[in-house]
């Protein structure tokens, strides 16, 4: 005979039922109660939401008070919802379950509080960036706005590990000696990031800035346009429509030439070689002449053509202009070279090559040729 069977079989099915009821009865009730409480609650602050949003965007043309509204909506819907689920473990008695849902709650109401944060935040640097001569906005208020949301989140981290009962003082220490190990692991992404943030207090160099890049490839543009300055690299468009990534660290080692960060003004050199034979004062007055037909040259500082050295082949001369735009400076300078090859030539002035002139003093008397008379002396 099965004992266990024999147990089963003798229970009170009666009394267990009604022991059952009165226990369950009780809560269903409460957990119910909760829930239609929660409903109502929802129901009533959304509609109220609604009317305080309607009322305020009649009366500001911005959009922050949208932005609140929508975040207090976000807020509220998810603290009616973890209340509701806090109530019901307490009406269960399950305190453990209600510790896990209240550092749940806190961390959800950190994401619509970090959105909201960030939002305002954008709208300073829509509203400030703009009025501002300095990159420093530019790059400093993105960041500000990444770090912000990952403060919110992580504060709200910590609180709920405190309300979880977990020490917090243990994780601090590790993380510090886990960065550590990281920074050391990432010495030259950290380089570049202290190197970025360098770079926007300092401002050698402003988006839109011209400066020359070092290490374009062969046969490409060495000059290009700032077009973005990062915590990790600054990117470069070259006037050859490259794009290029140099990062912060090497930039901060290099001498940086800007081209326009003074304006658009720049003085430009032209180096030019005539012949020795040449009359440098000629010279000099045709190649005024050809500036005077460059589009671009100012006339104020004028125009200047000086002797800069004397070479193995000719006289360097060297032309000295003022043009309006830095950015044509090539195309300027290739105009003037140009149009000074074409008069040079119909003036007949030389633009020297490296050449010798042999002068053979003696030769051995063997080796000495006398040139034919006659076409009948060739030796064919």
């Amino acid at each position: 005979m099965d004992w266990s069977t024999i147990q089963f079989n003798n229970l009170d099915w009666q009394a267990l039922w009604v022991q059952t009821r009165d226990v369950l009865l009780p809560h269903l009730w409460l957990s119910g109660l909760t829930l239609v409480t929660a409903a109502v609650i929802y129901a009533v602050s959304r509609w109220v939401l609604r009317m305080a949003a309607r009322h305020l965007t009649t009366r500001t043309e911005t959009a922050i008070d949208d932005m609140i509204v929508k975040a207090v909506r976000r807020a509220v819907a998810l603290s009616i919802v973890f209340w509701a689920l806090w109530r019901l473990t307490g009406i269960w008695s399950l305190p453990s379950a209600g510790r896990f849902v209240a550092a749940i709650w806190l961390v959800a109401l950190a994401f619509p509080i970090g959105t909201l944060l960030a939002d305002l935040l954008r709208i300073v640097e829509e509203k400030l960036a703009p009025k501002t001569e300095t990159t420093l906005d530019d790059t400093a208020l993105p960041l500000l706005n990444k770090v912000l949301r990952f403060a919110v989140v992580a504060v709200a981290a910590v609180l709920a590990l405190d309300q979880l009962g977990v020490n917090v003082t243990p994780l601090v220490a590790g993380a510090s000696v886990a960065g550590l190990a990281v920074s050391l692991a990432a010495k030259d992404t950290l380089s570049n990031l202290i190197a970025g943030v360098l770079l926007i207090m300092d401002r050698p160099f402003q988006i839109g800035d011209r400066i020359e890049v070092w290490n374009a490839p062969r046969e490409t543009s060495t000059w290009g346009d700032v077009i973005e300055i990062g915590l990790r690299a600054t990117k470069i468009r070259s006037t050859d429509n490259l794009i290029f990534v140099i990062p912060n660290n090497e930039i901060m080692r290099r001498d940086i030439i800007n081209y326009t960060g003074s304006g658009k003004d720049i003085r430009v050199r032209i180096p030019i070689q005539v012949a020795y034979d040449t009359d440098a004062d000629k010279a000099k007055e045709i190649i005024k002449q050809v500036l005077d037909g460059v589009e671009g040259i100012k006339e104020d500082p004028a125009p200047q053509v000086i002797i800069r050295r004397f070479g193995e082949s000719g006289v360097g001369l060297q032309v000295r202009v003022w043009i309006s735009n830095a950015r044509r400076r090539r195309a300027i300078s290739d105009e003037i070279t140009d149009r000074v090859k074409v008069e040079f030539d119909k003036s007949g002035i030389e633009i020297p090559y490296p050449k010798r002139d042999l002068y053979i003093r003696s030769m051995p008397e063997g080796l000495r040729i006398e040139p034919p008379t006659e076409r009948g002396d060739i030796d064919e």
